[in-house]
């Protein structure tokens, strides 16, 4: 999804219009965690483009919006097709991937499994379980958007500029898979089944419900079966734990609505350009675009808080 900087309204209000921008920045580059966006609200009154503005009146538009294209155009020539290139493939595999949030999740279920006081090698196969299913959601949300992300012209899209195979990207989600179902058993058969199906819901949310009101329902689900995932682990694949905690079910499910949110933000023009209905659109409508990253961020760290309260007084299991 194309990330849009917002400018500033003329009125300096709290409130400002979502406009057509004419630099778009790679999604890696300005990560929520690292990056907060131009300061500006949005609001908008119909249409994303702003009847008021003529994008003809600011002469620098049209020429960053020329420099954008031809950058574009210059990429598939350059990089080329072919899924045989050894020297590219890997590199352009691990853009598609998402990979910062695919190493912030594990990072952070590894850490949990730490708190849980899982051993040492419990710990490292949650760890590198985390990484290679965030990477399957990866690559398959690229896929799924290959024809947003190529109308749109988003940098660092290697499946929708042309420069990586649809196909190279299925082989290497099916060898993922393969990879990924024994990992996730070696910590028993129950939790390694449970993170299998958040994974399938993952993906299936990418497909579906995400562009109307219930677009958060598969955050919710799936982030919410990662406490199941550590509790009912064990080693070996006869493993069987204890069913998690209610509470910390429930705030993970919350935690997971509040990361759709915060990476929701990023992507608010390009959602309402292809008339995109769902809730992070309509507040980002109402509120502006900054005022709902940091009310996402500041509801995010809430909920994280309240898991490491709740998992230091209860304990993640039953």
């Amino acid at each position: 999804m194309a990330l849009q900087r917002w400018r500033r309204s003329s009125a300096g209000e709290g409130d400002a219009s979502l406009e057509d921008v004419a630099t778009t920045v790679h999604p890696d580059e300005t990560d929520p965690d690292e990056t907060d966006p131009v300061e500006e609200d949005l609001t908008v009154d119909g249409p994303d483009d702003n009847p008021g503005d003529d994008p003809d009146d600011d002469p620098d538009d049209g020429l960053d919006e020329a420099d954008e294209d031809a950058a574009y155009d210059d990429e598939e020539p350059q990089a080329g097709r072919r899924f045989g290139n050894l020297q590219w493939t890997p590199l352009l595999l691990f853009q598609a991937a998402h990979a910062k949030q695919a190493i912030l999740m594990a990072l952070a279920m590894g850490a949990a499994a730490v708190a849980a006081q899982r051993p040492p090698r419990e710990c490292g196969v949650i760890l590198v379980t985390v990484l290679v299913g965030q990477t399957i959601l990866g690559w398959h949300n690229d896929i799924v958007d290959k024809e947003r992300d190529a109308a749109h012209r988003t940098p660092g899209k290697p499946v929708a500029d042309g420069r990586l195979d649809p196909g190279a990207v299925w082989y290497a989600i099916v060898v993922a898979a393969l990879v990924l179902v024994p990992l996730s058993i070696t910590t028993g058969i129950t939790a390694g089944a449970i993170y299998l199906v958040s994974v399938c819901v993952g993906m299936l949310g990418n497909v579906v419900l995400r562009t109307g009101f219930f677009s958060w329902v598969s955050w919710a689900v799936s982030f919410g079966m990662l406490p199941a995932y550590l509790s009912y682990g064990g080693w070996g694949g006869q493993a069987v734990g204890d069913p998690p905690e209610t509470a910390i079910t429930v705030l993970a499910a919350l935690l997971g609505i509040g990361v759709h949110f915060m990476r929701a933000v990023w992507g608010l023009v390009a959602d309402h350009e292809d008339g995109w209905t769902y809730l992070p659109l309509k507040l980002g409508l109402r509120l502006g675009a900054t005022r709902l990253l940091a009310l996402s961020t500041f509801y995010t760290v809430v909920i994280v808080a309240l898991l490491v309260f709740f998992g230091y007084r209860e304990g993640l299991s039953q």
